[in-house]
């Protein structure tokens, strides 16, 4: 199996550097995914195409083992394919038919405090600790102030709300499946079977989906292929490798903590993309945001002769 990076010895900063590459990638998708549904297609067919030119490319690199060392191990992958490949993007996709953007965002950040519940409440050695618990708070916080930016009306839409609750709790059930997977299997074998299952589990979804208007003259339109090479190279292909790579490194809790940093990206590129302005409030929520996971990061150093937690 083709290894596309030397993971050995690499210094920590290297790995805080591409979680903050993956989330950067991820923030700038929701601009990119926007503009793909208001070209007529369908959140299934955006997630679909993007899943599947990352796995091609994938497939490329990874391509000797094709089958886990064991069916439970199978079943995991299908897991992860399922949650955080076909399930996380589709509920979120539909959640922005249905709902505001900045609802979206805010629903789906609260990924790492729910993964940190989920840790906390599967394994009792792995006890959040308290500056991480507060770390996470404060990070949350600005990212109340970054979604409502100059805005302080939330406009409730309960199924849009609903689905974006659902990407948030399938994204933290992902986390725990890769925290297993990480540590028998390679980050670039996870990544290949997860977008597999991914594309495989998204099937069942199109039933649901109105009759498509999606036609292959729409990827000769620079503005649909580039943004599909944008989601498909970097936010899945790339992003992927990495993120199972950083949760390996960091622990699901500390990189799931990055997570508050996206849409503080989404603020950035709506601004330079869409023209929308940032207000006092968005900066507050910038600088809360990466308060925030500094202090997560540096309080929950584990220091000689101290127990985690």
């Amino acid at each position: 199996m083709v290894k596309l990076i030397n993971t050995n010895n690499i210094p920590l900063i290297w790995i805080h550097l591409a979680a903050l590459l993956v989330v950067s990638a991820w923030g700038v998708s929701f601009v990119s995914t926007k503009i793909l549904l208001e070209n007529n297609m369908t959140p299934t067919e955006v997630f679909v195409v993007r899943t599947l030119l990352a796995y091609i490319i994938i497939l490329c690199f990874c391509h000797k083992k094709l089958i886990s060392n064991s069916l439970h191990d199978e079943l995991l992958f299908l897991a992860s394919g399922l949650c955080g490949s076909s399930l996380y993007f589709i509920t979120e996709n539909t959640a922005l038919e249905y709902t505001l953007v900045s609802n979206v965002s805010l629903i789906v950040t609260l990924a790492p405090l729910i993964t940190t519940f989920l840790v906390g409440a599967l394994y009792k050695s792995e006890q959040p600790s308290k500056g991480m618990v507060l770390g996470s708070m404060i990070a949350f916080l600005g990212v109340g102030c970054v979604i409502f930016n100059s805005s302080f009306v939330l406009s409730i839409k309960p199924l849009g709300d609903l689905l974006a609750l659902t990407a948030a709790i399938s994204w933290a059930v992902y986390s725990l499946v890769i925290r297993k997977l990480s540590a028998l299997y390679s980050a670039l074998f996870i990544t290949r079977k997860t977008f597999f299952y991914g594309i495989v589990t998204a099937i069942p979804f199109l039933a649901f989906e109105p009759q498509s208007e999606f036609s292959l003259s729409l990827l000769l339109n620079p503005n649909i292929w580039g943004n599909f090479a944008f989601l498909g190279i970097f936010c899945s292909m790339m992003a992927f490798y990495l993120w199972a790579w950083v949760i390996n490194k960091l622990g699901a809790i500390k990189a799931n903590n990055y997570l508050y940093i996206q849409p503080v990206v989404t603020l950035i590129a709506s601004a330079l993309i869409l023209g929308e302005k940032v207000s006092a409030v968005g900066y507050i929520g910038c600088s809360l945001i990466l308060a925030g996971v500094w202090i997560s990061d540096r309080l929950s150093v584990k220091r000689p002769g101290q127990q985690h937690g």
